[in-house]
């Protein structure tokens, strides 16, 4: 049984509707940090996999190298990342959370923790784990 087109405009209705609610309330989550999205996540990159020359960020981050600099450059600003030359490459240099950085990534994974548990507490445990294995089909 195939869906009709207006269910499908309903499901993808549902899923943007749910999409926007998740990137508003992470939006808000962010703002007590005074973090764009965007440094959230190369934080959460570089908290993860440690540290990392550029080129690898923009390819963990899916984004222009331009871009990367750029979120770079303004973590380091507020003092959360520092670059530090490559010790296997002079030529190179490498993104390093700082001790700063660290913590802040730390409380940044908890903060998401609890939006998450918030975001889909109306889910039990096993629509939870039928939802999440939608999502990866759908990704991957």
């Amino acid at each position: 049984m195939s869906a009709s087109p207006s269910d499908d405009d309903d499901l993808a209705g549902l899923f943007w509707a749910v999409a926007r609610r998740l990137r508003h309330a992470s939006s808000v989550q962010l703002e007590q940090w005074d973090i764009t999205p965007g440094q959230s996540r190369a934080l959460r990159v570089l908290a993860k996999h440690g540290d990392m020359r550029l080129n690898h960020l923009s390819e963990h981050l899916r984004i222009a190298p331009r871009s990367t600099t750029e979120v770079v450059d303004a973590l380091e600003e507020r003092g959360l990342v520092e670059r530090r030359p490559d010790p296997t490459d002079r030529r190179a240099t490498l993104v390093t959370l700082t001790e700063r950085g660290s913590g802040v990534a730390d409380d940044l994974r908890k903060a998401a923790w609890a939006e998450t548990d918030r975001s889909f507490a109306a889910l039990n445990p096993e629509d939870r784990t039928t939802l999440a294995r939608i999502l990866r089909a759908l990704r991957d």
